[in-house]
């Protein structure tokens, strides 16, 4: 096992073990989960380690020169937190009652959206109820448009893994393209696909497989 592959290893059994702290009742959805503090972590830390084990450390780097020196301005590091903190509260209340959780880890805010409310099973095509909620993001995407989008597509662990690799790629990439189609600036968007390597809950059983078919988008801050 590589050094690399140890450290990925190491962030996903932690934040497993975040996940197993406390429960609490989501104030959007009115379901029990866990607490958003820890959920925030631990989503943080499997969408974080899994974009950067497949894109490489400096994927926003590029993407924030290509779009500085494009004329998009950056933020300076006290404007951040408060601009991110705008985005966070105009999701939560836009997606409210949608089934999507928004979570904050660091300066980063991340979007989960299960397989209810995505995809049919077995299948790379939108879900008509789920038009709504991107276009929702899309409105927010656009009034804070100094941010980067990483959509990452995640399936269960049911079927050949080749086979779910290469349906998250194709989900992760709707969900992008959809966006683009909204006017997102593509220049902000990265997707990739992760297949059934970062699972967030039991595969065992038909709850935690759909809760594994999901697609998490990261919204960062465009620094500069």
């Amino acid at each position: 096992m590589t050094s690399r592959t140890m450290s990925l290893v190491a962030v996903f059994s932690a934040s497993l073990l975040l996940t197993a702290a406390c429960t609490t009742t989501d104030p959007y959805t009115g379901e029990q989960r866990t607490a958003r503090a820890t959920t925030g972590a631990a989503i943080g830390a499997v969408a974080g380690a899994a974009v950067g084990a497949l894109t490489g450390s400096d994927s926003r780097d590029r993407r924030k020169r290509a779009l500085i020196g494009a004329g998009v301005g950056g933020l300076s590091g006290a404007a951040v937190g408060g601009y991110m903190d705008r985005q966070e509260r105009e999701l939560r209340e836009r997606l409210q009652g949608t089934g999507v959780s928004v979570t904050r880890q660091g300066d980063d805010i991340i979007l989960n959206m299960p397989g209810n409310i995505t995809f049919a099973v077995d299948s790379a095509d939108l879900r008509a109820e789920f038009f709504e909620v991107l276009d929702s993001v899309a409105i927010v995407a656009n009034r804070f448009d100094k941010t980067l989008i990483e959509v990452a597509g995640h399936t269960d662990s049911t079927g050949a893994a080749s086979y779910n690799q290469r349906l998250s790629e194709r989900r992760a990439a709707t969900v992008g393209r959809y966006l683009e189609n909204r006017d997102v600036d593509s220049r902000r968007i990265a997707t990739a696909g992760f297949g059934e390597d970062w699972p967030i809950a039991d595969n065992s059983t038909p709850e935690g497989r759909q809760a594994n078919r999901r697609v998490e988008l990261t919204l960062a801050p465009l620094t500069e």
